[in-house]
């Protein structure tokens, strides 16, 4: 994998000359910060997107427990003779 801070050192050398003619006492996001928030905007819709497919796949019905069951009808069993 290349190195990536070569790749980042090369994208704001071609920047500078672009940001020469704004006013040095105001600070501005500019094209770059546009840039990397409209990425990480698209990144979250398809992150979202991709959870929304997801979870519609799920199914959420629980399978009843068998075990579960035999101790509730042996506590009604047990209640019932209680009672009676």
């Amino acid at each position: 994998m290349p190195d990536m801070s070569a790749s980042v050192s090369l994208a704001v050398t071609h920047l500078v000359p672009l940001a020469k003619e704004v006013d040095e006492n105001k600070v501005t996001p500019g094209v770059l910060g546009f840039i990397v928030f409209a990425v990480m905007a698209v990144a979250v819709w398809g992150l979202m997107k991709s959870m929304s497919k997801h979870m519609n796949k799920v199914d959420f019905k629980e399978s009843p427990d068998p075990e579960a069951e035999q101790a509730d009808k042996a506590g009604k069993a047990d209640s019932a003779a209680r009672r009676g």
